[in-house]
């Protein structure tokens, strides 16, 4: 009994202490004045970067430019005898673009060249992402919601005659398509158009083209015609001008991310839906985003875009480098070369299909990882995007539950007994079950039509891609993450190279090659964290090979047969006279690729040619620091990869 009282006695103790306990944590939590901390990029950058404002030395290796590049000059004025056009021509061109940022930039470039081929005045061209019917601010016009037209206009007034809109007396006609219309392929050629619509065009003095491929002009041409390769790069590189607010604005994120005083690196990882349909990349996502990508890829092989069957292997198509390296993967690349875990990497791109869950790996290697997002308020963002209507009322609504005497009668019309029980009550059906991106898919095989606010948010990527363009330019390294993809459309990434090749060809910008990065990958799957040191020389090798020439080279092979953008050389640019060309290469038709550039003129030479010459000097020092590194690691990075990693000791990357 005595033992049995002393039990009671200790449980009710501990029960007295655990009220006791409970009930201190309840006040604790609800007289408490401490808040949650929201995360801020910011902040956390003024951790790692206290002395803002005071620059520090950078490291060479990893921000240095590519000095074997830096006697390549921007220079893209016309040549030889160059007539200006007068208002005699041979009639007006208008033209609706279809696509997102990277198809209207590239195809405005193509409508440019187009009209001057043919003699012909341009109408504004339509961009049918930002017209009035995706529910925009009534500030702007489709192509003053992107681009500055006054500038549009004044800076080709040398080139091709650009108006606003058709003349009064032919904007009826057009209103009921008397106009014959052409809806040519982006590698229609120039005797196409000659032979096909200048005809028409003279005879009824307006033609109209509806542009869906990301452009209306094959992109390599004649060496004949490379007056006309110059006027693209003219369109691309200084008549093409965002609108002021958004060229505001995106200075702003540039002079944000370098007054920590260090050096940044932009990032795009090139994640589209419809770009991995067409490679068949489903299966390196999960869950729904799988089946999104095989519905999409399903459509294009319904509209003969693609000749292929709809299940591939997508892990045979990533060794193909078919498919994009993923942000972890990159990740682990950038630290291979050596960048430090508080390096700041701008992560651009306004789609980044599979979400936010792709990135943590990503973030874990490197804290500061920073979008528009974490440098611009909402403020400025709403500001950039203008006074906007009222969306349409919510026609959302929850099915009315069924009255018992339709039960009944529904029970009654069941069939002969017996008969199973009744199913369970329907669980509720939440707005954002039936409204999400993705809702569709549980009930339905067929994708809705987007809503007014899916074509209102594909407006707004507009302006985002734009800020991104523009920090991804400026920025001190590029990464791109999935480009020259083989599917014959302009890419973001490519785009960005090209522009960066053309003002400066020396930045560092970064052209892996994913079959071999696959290769890499597939030979240290298991031990992707820790790699071997080979592994991590063999990386840092192939990427500094993608800077040099030997990069550019291989980006000229696959780039410029898609997208002269992405490769404007050696049309758009000039040689110092001083430097000698060690590589050239030439296209299938004898055109130069690479090495057949012009001597810049004497007003360039004289500050070029005593840069490049110092920092030759310093390239061969730094080319005989990385031999001499190779060879005390004793690494032979020629042979093959998978033996090469296998009998070589573990490293710590940390080390």
């Amino acid at each position: 009994m005595v033992f049995k009282s002393k039990i009671k006695w200790v449980a009710l103790f501990v029960l007295t202490l655990s009220l006791g306990s409970l009930v201190a944590h309840l006040s604790m939590t609800k007289f408490s004045s401490m808040n949650l901390v929201q995360y801020s990029a910011k902040d956390a950058l003024s951790h790692d970067f206290p002395n803002i404002g005071s620059p520090v030395g950078r490291n060479k290796r990893l921000w240095g430019s590519v000095r074997s590049l830096e006697s390549l000059q921007p220079y893209a004025n016309p040549r030889n005898s160059y007539p200006v056009p007068n208002d005699n021509n041979n009639g007006f061109i208008y033209a609706k673009i279809f696509g997102g940022f990277e198809k209207i930039r590239s195809s405005i470039c193509d409508l440019v060249t187009i009209s001057r081929l043919l003699n012909a005045t341009l109408v504004i061209p339509e961009i049918q992402e930002s017209t009035r019917s995706k529910g925009i601010s009534y500030k702007f016009k489709s192509f003053s919601y992107l681009y500055d037209e006054e500038q549009f206009i004044a800076s080709l007034k040398n080139d091709v005659i650009i108006v606003k809109s058709l003349p009064e007396y032919l904007k009826a006609a057009r209103r009921k398509n008397e106009f014959p219309t052409f809806k040519p392929k982006n590698s229609a050629s120039p005797s196409f158009y000659v032979k096909e619509i200048l005809p028409s065009l003279k005879k009824a003095k307006v033609v109209g083209l509806i542009i869906t491929d990301g452009g209306c002009l094959q992109s390599i041409l004649p060496p004949s015609m490379s007056e006309f390769q110059r006027l693209r790069c003219r369109v691309a590189f200084h008549a093409l001008q965002f609108r002021p607010e958004i060229q505001i604005l995106g200075r702003q994120m540039v002079e944000r991310l370098q007054a920590w005083g260090q050096p940044f690196l932009a990032y795009h990882p090139g994640l589209v839906r419809d770009t991995l349909a067409y490679h068949g990349c489903a299966e390196l996502f999960q869950d729904v985003h799988t089946e999104l990508i095989q519905y999409r890829r399903d459509q294009m092989i319904k509209q003969g875009i693609i000749n292929e069957e709809l299940s591939v292997d997508s892990h045979l198509r990533r060794e193909n480098g078919s498919c994009p390296l993923m942000p972890e993967e990159v990740g682990l690349l950038l630290r291979a070369m050596g960048y430090p875990s508080k390096t700041i990497i701008y992560l651009a791109g306004s789609e980044t299909f599979g979400g936010q869950r792709l990135l943590i790996p990503l973030r874990a290697m490197f804290a500061n990882l920073v979008d528009l997002t974490s440098l611009c308020s909402k403020t400025e963002l709403l500001e950039l995007i203008g006074p906007e209507a009222p969306l349409p009322p919510d026609t959302f609504q929850i099915p009315h539950p069924k009255s018992e005497e339709q039960l009944k009668e529904e029970w009654n019309k069941a069939g002969p007994r017996p008969r199973p029980l009744p199913p369970p009550p329907d669980r509720p059906i939440y707005q954002h079950e039936k409204e999400g991106w993705y809702g569709w898919i549980t009930e339905s095989d067929k994708e809705p039509g987007p809503s007014p606010m899916d074509l209102r948010m594909k407006a707004h990527r507009l302006l985002w891609d734009a800020l991104d363009y523009i920090v991804s330019v400026e920025a001190d390294a590029f990464f791109p993450g999935f480009n020259n993809d083989g599917s014959g459309w302009p890419d973001f990434s490519g785009l960005v190279i090209g522009q960066r090749l053309y003002e400066r060809a020396s930045s560092r910008s970064y052209r892996p090659d994913r079959k071999i990065i696959a290769a890499l990958f597939k030979s240290t799957r298991d031990d992707m964290y820790h790699p071997k040191r080979n592994w991590t020389l063999s990386a840092k090798e192939h990427l500094n090979r993608s800077l040099s020439e030997d990069g550019l080279i291989r980006q000229s092979l696959l780039a410029k047969p898609t997208s002269f953008l992405s490769h404007p050389l050696p049309e758009c640019s000039c040689r110092i006279s001083s430097v000698e060309i060690t590589k050239q290469t030439k296209d299938k038709d004898g055109g130069f690729l690479y090495g057949g550039e012009e001597e810049c003129p004497k007003w360039m030479q004289s500050a070029g040619a005593e840069g490049v010459k110092y920092d030759d000097t310093e390239s061969a020092e730094d080319d005989n620091d990385v031999v001499e590194q190779l060879e005390s690691d004793g690494a032979d990075v020629t042979s093959s990869l998978t033996s090469q990693i296998d009998n070589d000791e573990e490293w710590d990357p940390d080390d």
